[in-house]
């Protein structure tokens, strides 16, 4: 096992074929504990080089939506009356602490994602 920090995109090249290399190997043995910390050092590399910024909170919503075959009238009884939905999601009004708790609940989206902020219209 020759590990070493990932730090330059040569680095993260071989650190990707020598993790394909062994990609089937059993937990446990040599090459099995090489995976699993090859795994977390490209992880680290990754979240440090291509960091993915947290979605707009009335996208996630609409998308959470998406997934879960919802409606409007289903935000409706989440979050009240189908003027104030509207007005949240075409970005007329934000979200009340209320309304974050309330839908981190029903859609399980991450509150902080929730609590970003976002422009209103």
């Amino acid at each position: 096992m020759n590990i070493k920090p990932i730090k330059t995109a040569k680095d993260y090249k071989q650190a990707l074929i020598r993790l394909e290399e062994i990609f089937d190997s059993n937990p446990g043995t040599k090459d099995g504990d090489e995976l699993e910390i090859l795994t977390l050092l490209i992880e680290k590399y990754e979240d440090e080089q291509y960091p993915i910024e947290a979605p707009d909170p009335i996208e996630a919503i609409k998308f959470r939506m998406e997934q879960m075959g919802y409606k409007q009238k289903d935000l409706e009884n989440i979050i009240g009356y189908k003027g104030r939905v509207s007005e949240i999601l075409n970005k007329k009004r934000k979200l009340t602490l209320e309304m974050i708790r309330k839908i981190h609940d029903a859609l399980n989206i991450p509150a902080e994602v929730l609590v970003k902020e976002y422009e209103i219209h």
